[in-house]
């Protein structure tokens, strides 16, 4: 059922008469008539019949005129909705943040406070694939996200976090399996960082004993503080380091990771969303050199 035949219906309807409604529309009367029977043959239903030299509505076409009247101005909102849709989504970024959550989210806080009207749709789903900007670890399944037009990668070291008044806050550096007998504080299982943590442990021979696990980093930083056991750290997403904490870098095995920021293709690209990549990386690599000079 075409757009345009029940155009032709509702205004032959509302004037009442075929040649006026020609001269509205500007359509040949002709026309006009051949549209409006085939859209009466479509229906298989009478729309108009005569009497005398005058038409009229039958019930089928009280009907229509009815329904068209409520649907035809929500038809005519569309391209102005379209519109208003497109302006929000040159707006928004769609954000899928898998790793480095903590430096990404104060970028997301930090580049808002700069530019009010941008928008971030968050997302922590590996199987969520329709996104802008990734932040992901290296080496992890690329799987169905589309493809990148340009990305980052960030080398980052893991420390061993330790008490200020832990033995071993002394030292600068050591190795992983001097520690297999202290008690963990970590990231819950859910989090990537953790498996990647424990990947350290299985590498130096040892399942770590865990004293608390939390879903927030910060909680984990404090609790490690308040020497409730030792921690994994990443180098420079989870920013400075309090007082009662001690960073040691690890001698064997080798404790890093890979994070990988990309600028992804998208069949409606956001401005805001190139931006903000550039601001993000920047960001990132600014952190990683300031936090270098500080452990």
């Amino acid at each position: 059922m075409e757009l345009a035949k029940l155009r032709y219906f509702y205004q032959v309807a509302k004037m009442g008469n075929v040649t006026k409604a020609a001269d509205e529309i500007h359509i040949a009367q002709p026309a006009l008539t051949k549209a409006v029977k085939q859209l009466e043959e479509e229906l298989g239903a009478p729309l108009f019949y005569k009497k005398g030299r005058n038409i009229y509505l039958t019930e089928f076409g009280v009907y229509l005129q009815r329904r068209l009247e409520e649907l035809l101005p929500q038809v005519d909102g569309l391209a102005g909705e379209i519109e208003h849709l497109k302006g929000e989504r040159r707006r928004t970024v769609k954000l899928n943040v898998l790793t480095a959550s903590t430096a990404v989210t104060e970028a997301v806080v930090e580049y808002k406070k700069k530019h009010r009207g941008a928008v971030f749709q968050l997302i922590q789903n590996e199987a969520e694939t329709d996104c802008d900007v990734s932040v992901r670890l290296g080496g992890a399944d690329f799987g169905a996200f589309a493809k990148p037009l340009t990305e980052m990668v960030l080398e980052e070291e893991i420390y061993l976090a330790v008490p200020k008044n832990s033995p071993y806050a002394e030292r600068e550096s050591i190795a992983l399996g001097e520690v297999k007998d202290e008690w963990f504080v970590h990231l819950a299982g859910s989090r990537p960082f953790r498996a990647v943590c424990d990947g350290f442990c299985a590498a130096a021979g040892f399942s770590p004993k865990t004293s608390f696990e939390s879903d927030s980093p910060t909680a984990v930083k404090n609790i490690i503080g308040a020497n409730a056991g030792v921690g994994f750290w990443p180098e420079y997403t989870w920013g400075r380091v309090s007082a009662d904490v001690k960073l040691l870098h690890i001698q064997a095995p080798v404790c890093k990771r890979s994070i990988v920021v990309s600028l992804h293709e998208s069949p409606f690209p956001s401005a805001v969303a190139e931006d903000f990549f550039a601001y993000l990386t920047q960001k990132l690599q600014n952190k990683k050199k300031r936090h270098g000079k500080n452990v």
